[in-house]
């Protein structure tokens, strides 16, 4: 079984979560399982942390601009502030996978963030796209606050760090890890 490991906060993975159904398909792959995990509980595992805080910030938001371009997707817009904490998001998104919503709460998420600078750091915002893809938000509000909830996402970062993820991005084909979403025309042929 291959996967999709991603984070709310991540414009890459943004980038790849747009693509990457389709992708699998035209190479006659069966589709990736998604995966939510903590970016920021990765980058505490690996001593690591993100490239937006520091001076290679514009060159980032440059790439990312120019690769949403070449993909055929519309000009990003930021959110503001960017990066913020996405815990929340991230619980919803978990709550939403047990829900068999994920796809659509992530992609729908990804969207507001990115593509009209929604703040998904604004608990409100992250209920929004709940109720946009059919979940109810205040059973999402306080699914994201349980224990139950709280520990599948620690659990799902951990595991995938276990498998060698160390950010987002990131893709188990065959059993190899690829990160970045420039690997990721090479995983689905890997």
């Amino acid at each position: 079984m291959d996967e999709f490991f991603f984070d709310l906060g991540s414009p890459y993975a943004w980038l790849s979560a747009e693509r990457i159904d389709s992708l699998f398909e035209s190479a006659g792959r069966e589709l990736p399982v998604w995966r939510p995990v903590l970016l920021g509980g990765l980058f505490q595992r690996f001593g690591r942390g993100s490239w937006a805080k520091t001076d290679g910030r514009e060159a980032g938001i440059s790439e990312i601009e120019r690769r949403a371009r070449e993909y055929g997707l519309p000009e990003p817009v930021w959110p503001d502030p960017w990066p913020g904490s996405y815990l929340f998001a991230m619980r919803v998104a978990t709550f939403a996978e047990r829900e068999g919503r994920l796809k659509e709460f992530a992609l729908a998420s990804f969207r507001d963030a990115f593509l009209r600078g929604v703040d998904l750091a604004i608990p409100e915002h992250v209920l929004n796209v709940a109720g946009s893809v059919g979940l109810d938000p205040v059973v999402a509000g306080a699914a994201a606050a349980t224990v139950e909830v709280k520990d599948a996402l620690k659990q799902a970062t951990r595991r995938a760090g276990d498998l060698g993820v160390t950010g987002v991005p990131s893709f188990l084909v065959n059993g190899e890890v690829y990160w970045g979403d420039d690997r990721l025309d090479e995983a689905v042929s890997g």
